[in-house]
């Protein structure tokens, strides 16, 4: 069995044996190799220790683990699990930037099956990545800008604001960009449906959420349907018409 050398950072020395007690429980193919109860100190074992992953606090006294990764030079080159306590605001900036995390307190089977994604020597975190979450969770009001979309060639960053429309294929789901751009995503609709900003954009049909800020008309019918701004035609069911209507006090 490869062994996943990690390093743990957290302030809190109760929590540094809580979560390596439930690694050696019920992950046999972690070796904790280092812990580190603040950013200096853990930059220092990042350093000098050839880690697989990095299992990261976020809120510590004289630096948070933002504040460590941003202090690292060059491409991080291992895999990053966040560990927070953090509401629910902040829970929707790691979704958007695609990161892994992990509740406090931990729960083992959670933490089980995150570990389970661990690929040793292939799992990295981009530094594009690491940007966004940074980017995305210093927005004051819980606005995110741009979220990391995963496709077939891999993550790909967009904001928020050249997305047109959603649309629903199957399991997948694909964004129509303002450039012209497609990228077809590996996630339902209804993710993002939960996802996305309900006063940015709206699930007007079962099969499409559209960016409120390119419709172009509406068009009255059964449910009607909605012109975007670049031409496209999108359907408005009759059982989300009145919500959508309820947006533009049109009833």
């Amino acid at each position: 069995m490869t062994k996943i050398r990690t390093l743990i950072v957290d302030d809190e020395e109760l929590a540094r044996k809580n979560l390596e007690f439930i690694l050696k429980d019920v992950c046999p193919q972690v070796e904790v190799v280092g812990v580190a109860a603040n950013a200096k100190a853990a930059k220092k074992k990042i350093e000098s220790e050839n880690i697989d992953l990095l299992l990261l606090d976020i809120e510590m006294p004289n630096g948070s683990g933002f504040d460590l990764l941003e202090s690292l030079e060059g491409q991080i080159d291992f895999k990053i699990i966040f560990i927070t306590a953090y509401h629910e605001y902040a829970l929707r900036a790691f979704k958007f930037s695609a990161v892994d995390y992990l509740l406090k307190p931990i729960n083992s089977d959670e933490l089980q099956a995150a570990i389970a994604k661990v690929q040793p020597g292939q799992d990295v975190e981009s530094k594009e990545k690491i940007d966004t979450l940074i980017e995305n969770i210093s927005k004051k009001g819980g606005v995110m800008n741009k979220i990391a979309l995963p496709s077939m060639e891999g993550l790909q960053f967009v904001e928020l604001d050249d997305v047109i429309y959603c649309e629903s294929q199957d399991n997948y789901t694909q964004f129509f960009l303002t450039d012209g751009k497609r990228i077809m995503v590996s996630k339902t609709i209804k993710h993002f449906e939960e996802l996305l900003d309900p006063d940015r954009f709206f699930r007007v049909h079962r099969s499409n959420i559209i960016n409120l800020r390119y419709i172009d008309k509406y068009v009255k019918g059964e449910g009607g349907y909605v012109v975007m701004k670049q031409g496209a035609r999108i359907p408005v069911s009759r059982r989300r018409k009145e919500g959508f209507l309820q947006l533009f006090q049109l009833q």
